[in-house]
């Protein structure tokens, strides 16, 4: 799949957000080596602690349905400037494989592709519990 279409469907999943507390809308788009699409928006909660951003649904979604084989998510906030996964979801996409590759968007037609090393270097993964 191109990763403006990717994109695209991020930016669909966007438009379902729950978020009345910060108003910003991000959505994400996890495409796995099988082909499938599973798709994610931030869901926010009074007290905070529990709200979740849209990589984690996204990709909490492909794994529960029993697909370990990501090979790339797009992440796609505000319309002002590209948006990045927070610390809490790179560590969290690390989990199932460095060689992800992130697509940070605007939208389709502006937007940066990065490994996960590029994003979070010096991580912290799995392999460092042996």
């Amino acid at each position: 799949m191109e990763d403006k279409l990717l994109i695209k469907i991020a930016m669909e999943a966007r438009e379902k957000s729950y978020s009345p507390y910060s108003k910003f809308k991000v959505g994400a788009a996890v495409y796995t080596k099988s082909g499938k699409v599973f798709t994610g928006c931030n869901i926010e909660s009074a007290s905070y602690s529990p709200t979740i951003c849209a990589e984690r649904v996204a990709i909490s979604k492909c794994i529960s349905e029993g697909h370990m084989d990501i090979e790339k998510i797009a992440v796609v906030g505000g319309n002002k400037k590209i948006s990045y996964p927070c610390g809490v979801c790179r560590q969290f996409i690390l989990e199932f494989g460095k060689d992800i590759k992130i697509i940070c968007a605007k939208n389709y037609e502006s937007y940066k592709v990065y490994t996960l090393k590029e994003l979070l270097p010096n991580s912290f993964g799995p392999e460092d519990l042996d």
